[in-house]
């Protein structure tokens, strides 16, 4: 019967591994199969970069001068500069650069600064998401002075499986079943109790339910977008501690390859108004620190 049992288990991971080799062939076949479509869409990208120039041109009066050749200079990070000096409405080039980059599957989340020739900083800036919420949009209304300009744009990067979706289609059962004969194959019980742990946390008078993202006091429910959702987590985790704001801004935004200096305050701004309906909670300023989540009862 143990000799059955043995070789049962050793049928099962030659199975199983058999399964996974196939899969990690299959996704690395659609990986290569791909590349020249990749080139060809960047390529596309880039001249629609330089289309945003021209017309950020054309709306400040210029239709003389030109737009330099568009500069990558990191993977997905592209600059576009100008011969000439030049002034923008910022409502203008967020609208013509969403126009311009409705249509490319690749550029659903991307974020704009525009920077100054002669000093260092971001001089305007303004993020694009295809989540809403996730967008930010500063002094939209203020007409920038003339001056030397360089426009950054960096795109969200994308795996090969959001951007050429429709060639996985047809492994996705095999990713299933692989998947399925992997977890039946661990502890069901150990799983099921690592997945609901932590999932919910009790802060005075409000119940945090990061799997639903929202807050429930009584019988109100706030909801939550996901960044705010990781920012309460972060704090709920380590209530009254003092965090700080490197901290903050590394767990949330650095996955995503970007940081902007004042999406942090606005974040917690907006986790202060929900967190109102309890006035024992808030999330406080620890001078030349960062912040911490004081629960006072």
């Amino acid at each position: 019967m143990m000799r059955y049992r043995q070789n049962i288990v050793a049928v099962k991971g030659k199975y199983l591994g058999g399964l996974i080799i196939l899969t990690f062939a299959f996704v690395i076949c659609v990986a290569f199969s791909t590349e020249g479509n990749d080139d060809f869409d960047k390529s596309r990208r880039e001249v629609l970069l330089r289309k945003i120039g021209h017309e950020l041109l054309l709306q400040a009066g210029d239709s003389t001068s030109r737009v330099l050749p568009v500069q990558k200079i990191a993977e997905n990070e592209y600059q576009i500069k100008f011969e000439n000096e030049l002034t923008f409405q910022p409502d203008s080039l967020m609208n013509t650069t969403q126009r311009l980059l409705a249509n490319e599957p690749q550029a659903s989340d991307y974020i704009v600064n525009v920077l100054t020739c002669n000093r260092p900083g971001v001089f305007y800036a303004f993020a694009v998401s295809k989540n809403k919420s996730n967008s930010i949009v500063t002094c939209s209304k203020r007409k920038q002075p003339t001056a030397c300009y360089i426009v950054n744009i960096k795109f969200k990067p994308a795996s090969v499986y959001t951007t050429k979706s429709g060639y996985l289609w047809g492994g996705l059962p095999l990713l299933a079943f692989v998947g399925f004969i992997f977890f039946r194959s661990a502890n069901p019980r150990k799983s099921s109790i690592i997945t609901q742990q932590n999932t919910k946390f009790k802060l005075g008078a409000v119940i945090f339910d990061t799997l639903e993202r929202h807050l429930k006091v009584n019988e109100n429910i706030i909801d939550l977008t996901g960044t705010e959702t990781r920012l309460l987590l972060i704090f709920a985790s380590t209530p009254n501690e003092t965090i700080t704001r490197s901290r903050l801004q590394k767990e949330i935004w650095e996955d995503e390859g970007i940081i902007v200096g004042r999406s942090l305050d606005m974040f917690i701004s907006k986790l202060r108004k929900k967190l109102e309906c309890d006035p024992n909670i808030n999330i406080v300023v620890v001078r030349g620190k960062g912040y911490k989540l004081d629960i006072s009862a």
